[in-house]
């Protein structure tokens, strides 16, 4: 079943804490299609009225600042034998190319990269545990976490709410306007069939004999 078909069967409440766990799992560590499931609730909102877009972004904000906060106690206890171990479990995503990549983002950007990190798949779900590895400090990865939880999360919200609202309202005029086309269009044709059944009739008359 399609994301968006099953979260609109359970109730608002379920919707919010499936969004939050998702992304809270997803930025821990744990590859998850977390950026799915919000953009999947938040055009589901614009279209459901017992889901507030509210409520939704600040959950998945939530989520997001919480997940990464646990995963960046984690890495710093587990430090790079986690990292070992998360290639070993989830080597698609925590291939030793990936954790290269992430680490070199982490030391040309520091805290930049936690923040901006939000935006990219491989870097949401490395940012935590590899700023706990790398020893960042707590003080400037919680900036960059909050910042970068509540622009990506409630901004993310924001835009596909809005996109779903007026794609909606312009879906129902172009309803409007199809039919009046297809109407249009039916009564045009059935004009120009008779003006050519009327122009082919004198030309099939047959001519009376003697003339």
């Amino acid at each position: 079943m399609h994301v968006q078909e099953w979260l609109d069967t359970v109730p608002a409440v379920a919707v919010y804490a499936v969004v939050g766990l998702v992304i809270g799992l997803e930025s821990l560590g744990i590859p998850l299609p977390g950026e799915i499931i919000l953009v999947s609730a938040a055009l589901l909102s614009s279209q459901h009225g017992g889901i507030d877009p509210v409520i939704l972004g600040a959950t998945a904000s939530a989520g997001a600042v919480i997940g990464d906060s646990i995963g960046y106690a984690i890495g710093r206890k587990g430090g790079r034998p986690l990292l070992a171990w998360l290639g070993r479990k989830f080597p698609k995503h925590f291939s030793e190319g990936h954790i290269a990549t992430a680490e070199r983002s982490f030391q040309k950007w520091g805290m930049w990269a936690v923040f901006f990190g939000r935006f990219v798949a491989l870097l949401r779900i490395f940012a935590g545990p590899l700023a706990g590895v790398l020893r960042m400090p707590y003080w400037k990865f919680l900036i960059a976490n909050v910042l970068g939880g509540i622009v990506w999360a409630g901004g993310t919200t924001a835009v596909i709410y809005y996109v779903g609202v007026v794609a909606e309202s312009w879906l129902k005029r172009f309803s409007w306007l199809g039919l009046v086309a297809a109407v249009g269009i039916g009564v045009a044709s059935m004009v120009i069939v008779k003006r050519k059944a009327s122009r082919a009739r004198p030309e099939t008359e047959p001519v009376p004999a003697g003339d």
